[in-house]
């Protein structure tokens, strides 16, 4: 099939032949002006070589890559990385018996800029970020069915909740939100009204890292959503547990997730906003002791760059704050999902947080997302998550 071109300046190929999947627009010294968002195009070099076929985009980043390599067979690429993808899930011990729920897609990181799925056993959430991944729809059906054969029970397309003017819906398949297995663990997953795809599968790895920690400790959650890392404390030997979130319903969510995962532990579910918690505890009294074990995990509190300086500053209050609930000789996890603020700016802020609070604390341990969250080598700006384990003394 012939496509669009998209002439790139002298000396603008370099980045490409280097498999970096963006090209913005100051790169581009030629291109058809009735381009439209999302159209597929050949990017080619002065000299005319071919580079890549992408996603063209009307802002500043001009084109996501999809292919490195002509394309003959846009079908056939599309079924191959979707299979690979699958199988690579199996291959590297995520897809188990035990592990029902995980990360199929991962955008960029598995050579599919602007599209994300995630696995729920048996059903395939899809959520397409700009209108290129979404006119691709027909495409990823047939390759998310072809991959998985009659494991497949429900596709289920969550665009809408990123694209303006889409409604989320069936596209193939009906199912019904119920629970997941994750390292034996029972959650419940909605992936019709959850925040994200349903579930934050990008924390997996951290929460088992949790319990493992959690043992005769007393555990914060804060953020805790549904109750991730509080199901994990309780069955790693947590002595209780409380899981702090503004939203009631994911609280409800939080205590029906305790429950299916039988524990004998003290478990709380506090509706409140995070700061005002840890705020209102300045003061500690003798029946309400500091914990042993606090687990910071916010949303993104910055989403551009604009919001960045106003993060860093959200994120050195939230650790300040942190640290001061933590126990002589506790732990302090604490991450961000903010991808504008990297793991240096997170570290450094986290640092200044430290100095704040008086305290002793040493680094244990840096974290990340799991194997089903892959970042191409060539491709940084993939990087997202990032967390550290915090040994804190008086």
């Amino acid at each position: 099939m012939n496509y669009p071109q998209v002439v790139l300046h002298d000396r603008k190929a370099e980045a490409v032949k280097r498999f970096h999947p963006w090209i913005f627009s100051g790169a581009i010294a030629q291109r058809d002006r009735d381009l439209t968002e999302g159209q597929l195009v050949e990017v080619r070099s002065s000299r005319g070589e071919f580079l890549a076929l992408g996603y063209f985009g009307t802002g500043s980043l001009a084109v996501k890559v999809l292919s490195f390599a002509p394309v003959a067979d846009l079908g056939s690429l599309i079924r191959t990385k979707l299979a690979r993808a699958w199988q690579n899930r199996h291959d590297w011990g995520v897809a188990t018996a035990q592990t029902t729920a995980w990360r199929w897609v991962n955008a960029e990181g598995d050579g599919l800029p602007g599209l994300i799925v995630d696995w729920y056993d048996g059903v395939a959430v899809v959520q397409c970020h700009g209108a290129g991944p979404h006119g691709l729809m027909a495409h990823w059906l047939e390759g998310l069915r072809a991959a998985a054969g009659d494991r497949l029970r429900a596709i289920y397309d969550q665009s809408g909740k990123i694209m303006a003017g889409l409604a989320s819906g069936y596209v193939w398949g009906q199912a019904q939100p119920g629970f997941v297995q994750e390292n034996g663990l029972k959650f419940w997953v909605d992936w019709e009204t959850g925040q994200k795809t349903g579930f934050f599968l990008d924390q997996r790895d951290n929460r088992a890292i949790c319990g493992r920690y959690a043992v005769g400790r007393r555990v914060l959650n804060a953020f805790g959503y549904t109750g991730g890392f509080s199901v994990y404390a309780a069955a790693g030997g947590a002595i209780a547990v409380d899981t702090v979130d503004s939203s009631v319903p994911a609280l409800q969510i939080a205590a029906q997730n305790m429950q299916a995962n039988p524990s004998d532990l003290p478990h709380r579910a506090i509706a409140a906003d995070v700061f005002a918690f840890l705020s209102d505890l300045s003061d500690l009294s003798e029946d309400r002791d500091p914990y042993d074990l606090v687990v910071l995990d916010p949303p993104a509190f910055a989403k551009n760059l604009r919001a960045r300086t106003a993060a860093i500053a959200a994120y050195r209050r939230l650790n300040r704050l942190g640290l001061a609930r933590v126990a002589p000789g506790g732990l302090l996890l604490t991450f961000s999902c903010s991808q504008v603020v990297d793991r240096i700016a997170f570290e450094g802020t986290v640092t200044a947080a430290a100095l704040d609070s008086g305290r002793t604390v040493r680094l244990l341990g840096r974290l990340g997302p799991p194997a089903d969250h892959p970042i191409s080598l060539f491709h940084p700006e993939g990087t997202y998550l990032k967390g550290l384990v915090l040994a804190v003394e008086p």
